[in-house]
């Protein structure tokens, strides 16, 4: 929709829409979608969550969610099943992993979050942990969107690499339409022709989103960026885009990973970044829009 102003791309994205119930559009429902995760609700609370992008083995991974717990994470993610672009590639340690994730949280008291990709492991996922992640390349796998469109766990949507916000809504109705309205949507990056970062991050998705959807919007800085110096200025710019929330990959010894180690970000230098992000939240929130304040076209 090049060259549209908002409104129109609304009417754009209202239209595509028009032979559905609409469940996912803010008009429809007058009011923002809490979702619950652990001692937190999406929506109504800044929400953290970190982790290494993979779980790697129990000693390491419960090292890293004790400290992240200490520096004050609301919750803790971890892949178990990893699409990677290479089949020689870490693939992850499957339920293995997801046994880990579910020792993380008895030991922490932190609800975990972790990336389903295959319809039949659904089931499996919902055993160990609190939150089902769809991927980026499986956003508009409709046989796994309406898979979790069946459980009652909550479901955190990533955006296609290469998807409009109207086929990323679209693809969040598919759950809504199946009877989970448990959706937390997350913007991770677009591909675009900038090669300096692996993918190029989307803020502005964030407000127009947020215009058009109920649904509370988090960012993963790490992804989108695959730099882990470029994490923190990021994540504080999500921030002040209105983010509900963001994902960070943390990791004890980057340089060690498995998996993405250039984006994960160091663990001993998490607590002066969540710091950094709790004082810039508190900071957006003494500029919250009065609702009698006058909106731009």
């Amino acid at each position: 929709m090049p060259g549209m102003g908002i409104r129109e791309q609304a009417e754009e994205i209202e239209m595509s829409m028009a032979h559905e119930p609409e469940r996912v559009l803010l008009k429809n429902t007058g009011h923002r979608t809490l979702v619950p995760f652990g001692a937190r609700k999406f929506g109504e609370d800044f929400v953290v969550i970190a982790g290494p992008c993979s779980v790697e083995d129990a000693s390491s991974y419960l090292e890293t969610a004790r400290a992240l717990r200490a520096a004050g994470v609301d919750g803790l993610r971890g892949g178990v099943f990893k699409p990677r672009t290479s089949p020689y590639d870490f693939q992850g340690l499957g339920r293995e992993g997801l046994k880990i994730l579910a020792d993380a949280r008895e030991e922490t008291g932190l609800p975990v979050v972790t990336e389903i990709m295959d319809p039949r492991d659904v089931e499996l996922g919902c055993e160990y942990a609190d939150m089902i992640q769809i991927g980026s390349r499986n956003m508009q796998n409709f046989p796994l969107l309406r898979e979790v469109a069946g459980i009652q766990k909550p479901v955190l949507l990533k955006r296609g690499m290469q998807a409009t916000l109207a086929e990323w809504l679209n693809a969040a109705e598919y759950v809504l339409a199946g009877g989970n309205n448990q959706v937390v949507l997350c913007e991770r990056g677009i591909r675009t022709f900038e090669s300096s970062t692996r993918f190029s991050l989307d803020l502005s998705i964030v407000p127009a989103a947020r215009e058009l959807t109920h649904l509370p919007l988090i960012v993963d800085p790490s992804h989108s960026t695959g730099r882990s110096s470029l994490v923190e200025p990021m994540c504080l710019a999500a921030v002040a885009a209105g983010a509900d929330g963001l994902l960070i990959e943390v990791h004890r010894r980057p340089a060690e990973a498995l998996t993405d180690r250039l984006q994960q970000y160091p663990l001993d230098l998490f607590p002066r970044l969540i710091d950094r992000i709790r004082r810039t939240v508190a900071l957006v929130e003494t500029f919250a829009q009065d609702p009698a304040e006058p909106r731009l076209p």
